[in-house]
């Protein structure tokens, strides 16, 4: 069994969603997200007291503000296959006001798991699937060129996210060679 709760964003409507004990964070989705909920094996009913989603609900609150709450203050099990919880793991390691490419988390899990290489667009349908938004941070991975791509909830999002992190986006580029 699952819980959920909405979250009023500046960025739209968030959905938490926790275990039915409301121990543990499984999923953060943003409105309109591509592979909104599909982790889970059943719909979540109605948890707003769940101690886990207030505990976000708080965390959130922080980071909109324009706090920096850790990551760690939370805890999380996100819902996934072994190669995507350890991309995601690495997510969770990109520093707040920072990005990374996908080829560098290629390079990065690679090296944990001794093998050779890891296809950086392996690791972009992992990032892609991420079920706990802005918390595991997918939207600081971007193109190798610095193209803002891939994000699951839009792109405008992903430039929100990132400029209010302060992230220097001038040295970004948007796809197909725009802004």
């Amino acid at each position: 069994m699952f819980c959920n709760a909405e979250y009023p964003s500046p960025i739209g409507t968030l959905t938490l969603v926790c275990d039915g004990e409301g121990e543990a964070l499984v999923g953060l989705w943003l409105e309109g997200q591509k592979y909104f909920m599909a982790s889970l094996p059943e719909l979540p009913r109605r948890g707003e007291d769940k101690p886990v989603l207030l505990q976000a609900k708080e965390w959130l609150d922080r980071y909109f503000a324009g706090e920096r709450p850790e990551i760690s203050e939370l805890r999380l099990t996100p819902l996934g296959g072994a190669f995507r919880q350890g991309v995601w793991e690495i997510l969770k390691a990109i520093p707040y006001g920072e990005v990374t490419t996908y080829g560098e988390v290629g390079r990065k899990l690679a090296g944990e798991r001794g093998l050779a290489c890891v296809s950086a667009r392996a690791v972009g349908g992992a990032v892609g699937h991420n079920p706990i938004s802005i918390l595991i941070p997918c939207h600081r991975v971007v193109g190798a060129d610095g193209g803002l791509t891939g994000y699951a909830g839009g792109l405008e999002k992903k430039i929100w996210l990132l400029k209010h992190e302060g992230v220097d986006i001038t040295r970004l580029c948007m796809p197909n060679g725009g802004g």
